[in-house]
């Protein structure tokens, strides 16, 4: 299976003093041709907002947008009514579709937000918008690999227009995970915490993975890692 490896010192960086910013692809000021997206999926942006801090309203369109809490709470506002903060290991789905303003802060005066945020391009323009929400069941924060985004909402995931499964990765300990990538999908491996090995490939985290040829994919962990893990049409 042909591999191709994104390592994390080599993505767009921001230091915005309140924010500072790692990105996969381009995004705001980072623009690099050779890392504009991969299939659908067009940002993954690690973030770490200062307490107190964080993202004023403004507008988004024609994006389904997911983000997903590593550390500390998320505070969410939108032009649709709704308003939640969530925790580590919950993420909130909105689907931009044809024009929604949200905000997105920090509301503790002492503690960082840590979270990943994921655009992903809808299959068609100007939906309704939308907004939900994931947390985990008990048996689902106890499983190694849970499905939390897809198109049709099985296995109780999030649902968005567009099809791309995405798996949350959170393992106790060293093991070995598998994914079967079926012919005409790729494969996207956001490597968060923890290390792992893909053949004599060696992922620490931040770096990401990513494959377009059919056949399983074994990673091999020497302890816990956590991941999201996408399979793209």
């Amino acid at each position: 299976m042909g591999i191709q490896v994104r390592r994390s010192a080599e993505r767009g960086f921001a230091d915005h003093g309140w924010l500072v910013a790692r990105h996969s692809f381009s995004f705001a000021d980072y623009h690099d041709p050779a890392h504009m997206g991969f299939r659908s999926l067009r940002v993954i942006n690690q973030d770490v907002v200062a307490p107190a801090m964080g993202f004023p309203p403004h507008g988004h369109r024609d994006m389904e947008i997911f983000t997903y809490v590593l550390e500390g709470v998320i505070e969410h506002r939108d032009s649709l009514g709704n308003h939640a903060q969530l925790r580590p290991g919950q993420i909130q789905v909105m689907s931009a579709g044809s024009g929604v303003r949200h905000s997105e802060y920090n509301p503790s005066k002492a503690e960082r937000l840590h979270l990943i945020q994921v655009w992903i391009e809808p299959d068609r323009p100007g939906l309704r918008p939308r907004y939900a929400e994931w947390k985990p069941t008990e048996a689902q924060l106890a499983a190694d690999k849970v499905l939390i985004i897809s198109k049709d909402g099985r296995e109780r995931s999030a649902s968005i227009s567009q099809d791309a499964d995405v798996w949350r990765v959170k393992t106790s300990g060293a093991g070995v995970l598998a994914h079967e990538l079926r012919a005409g999908r790729g494969l996207w491996f956001q490597l968060i915490a923890g290390e792992a090995e893909v053949g004599d490939v060696k992922l620490s985290p931040g770096d990401a993975l990513s494959s377009e040829d059919a056949g399983a994919v074994t990673f091999v962990h020497s302890g816990p890692i956590e991941a999201l893990l996408f399979d793209l049409a």
